[in-house]
């Protein structure tokens, strides 16, 4: 029943998306440093960080809403990739991770091999790697 009410209450909201979860982390953040050093500008701070995310949540205008969220991916996009893939190399222990020297492209060989020949996938460009 409570189910019920909160999804009547939702319909024709935007809702969640990675720009509110960042701004809820970046409030929590914000308030626990307020917490240890009782900085008032801090506490102002993240209130209305909160109530900014409330505000993009309950709002119905999904359009503003989507291009918000489009600008805050473009902007956080090379950095979340960047972070994936540091976190797909520390978990793949199959495999040694590294760049073309050409072109920049990120390649993949199999550990342990020893000293073999790689031909870029996106280039073309042959050279040595140690595996």
């Amino acid at each position: 029943m409570i189910r019920n009410a909160i999804q009547r209450f939702m319909y024709g909201r935007y809702g969640n998306d990675q720009l509110n979860l960042f701004l809820i982390g970046l409030y929590l953040l914000l308030y626990l440093v307020f917490m240890f050093t009782r900085w008032d500008m801090l506490y102002f701070v993240s209130f209305v960080l909160l109530a900014l995310t409330l505000f993009r949540l309950l709002s119905r205008n999904m359009e503003r809403r989507r291009m918000e969220n489009a600008r805050f991916m473009r902007a956080a996009g090379p950095v979340l990739s960047w972070l994936r893939l540091r976190r797909t190399i520390h978990r793949d222990k199959e495999h040694v991770y590294f760049k073309c020297p050409s072109c920049g492209q990120q390649l993949r060989v199999p550990r342990g091999r020893g000293k073999i020949t790689v031909t870029c996938r996106s280039c073309g460009a042959n050279f040595q790697e140690k595996s």
